[in-house]
């Protein structure tokens, strides 16, 4: 089984998509551009900036998170896996609002509540413009996604449940 998550910065992808792993006793597949500018030393936006101007930064992260997907018993947490890994089981759309998003990021990396909105707002924007340039994908068409959750209305543990209880019953139907 292969379930997919993904959503805007701040969302839980991370939070939700490893506790679902954990229910599901699936692997847990993520990359992410945090990790990534943490290991080149340099901060997410600096990132996004490079990434702007380099699509290699997008295209090594997304071929890492196919290959692992396609080994499948995964969860895959990242912003364009439900779009980029063919054989998800489940497709699960993460979504809260843009200011609790702000307020997590900003709680998570100690940044201050107009610092973060700003941060929201810009990752998300650029991310969309280069999702949208490199691979033909607009983030906010949620037409291919099987469940959405409000994030802002469930916490982790609850919205994981509702993601572990939909795999579950694909996977008793047949789905699998």
């Amino acid at each position: 089984m292969i379930v997919s998550v993904s959503g805007l910065s701040g969302c839980g992808k991370n939070s939700v998509g490893e506790a679902v792993a954990r229910k599901l006793g699936l692997r847990a597949v993520q990359a992410s551009f945090k990790d990534e500018a943490k290991r080149l030393g340099v901060t997410l936006m600096e990132l996004q900036e490079m990434a702007e101007k380099d699509k290699e930064f997008d295209l090594k992260l997304d071929r890492h998170v196919v290959d692992e997907a396609s080994k499948g018993g995964c969860v895959v947490m990242t912003w364009l896996g439900p779009w980029m890994v063919k054989g998800a089981d489940l497709r699960v759309w993460l979504n809260a609002g843009e200011e609790e998003r702000a307020a997590r990021i900003s709680k998570r990396d100690g940044m201050g509540p107009q610092e973060a909105l700003r941060h929201v707002r810009e990752r998300d924007g650029e991310n969309r413009a280069r999702y949208k340039k490199y691979y033909g994908i607009d983030i906010l068409d949620h037409s291919i996604f099987d469940l959405e959750i409000n994030t802002a209305a469930f916490s982790p543990e609850a919205s994981a449940e509702i993601i572990a209880c939909a795999a579950r019953q694909q996977k008793n139907q047949g789905r699998q």
